[in-house]
């Protein structure tokens, strides 16, 4: 399963950003191909925060794009929302401890934790998640 991080998605759907262009070919290819994506509730929320706030630089939204977008996303058979599962709190705190997480990179390790308890591959340009055990992460935006 093919879990997201939000700033792929940002990335995707910011033509002022310079990761934009390789970021929107990528997610266009995911979004039309057949292996499951997982969205997290921690990068849909972070996309609508960030996406709609207008006193950040470069695209923005209204809401009513931001949630049509995402309904878009939804509406794809092969995308799944992910929620925390019964391990979801022994595996964050896990990723907390032995990711020595501080602060705001407690959503990182959340993420960490999700992305295991779903047996997936979280994809991501944040190289920090290197600091999570057991968790399997790819930048897309390199291979490509």
């Amino acid at each position: 399963m093919i879990i997201l991080d939000a700033n792929l998605l940002l990335y995707a759907y910011d033509s002022e950003c310079t990761e934009h262009q390789k970021a929107h070919s990528w997610l266009e290819t995911v979004f039309s191909g057949h292996e499951p994506i997982g969205l997290p509730w921690q990068t849909i929320s972070a996309f609508v925060r960030v996406h709609t706030n207008s006193r950040l630089p470069g695209d923005r939204f209204t809401t009513e794009e931001a949630v049509r977008t995402i309904d878009e996303w939804m509406d794809l058979p092969q995308v799944r929302l992910l929620v925390p599962g019964e391990r979801h709190w022994d595996l964050f705190r896990q990723m907390l401890l032995e990711g020595k997480v501080r602060g705001p990179l407690a959503t990182d390790a959340e993420l960490a934790a999700l992305t295991i308890e779903y047996g997936g591959v979280l994809h991501t340009t944040d190289r920090g998640f290197a600091r999570f055990p057991g968790l399997r992460w790819v930048n897309p935006l390199l291979e490509s």
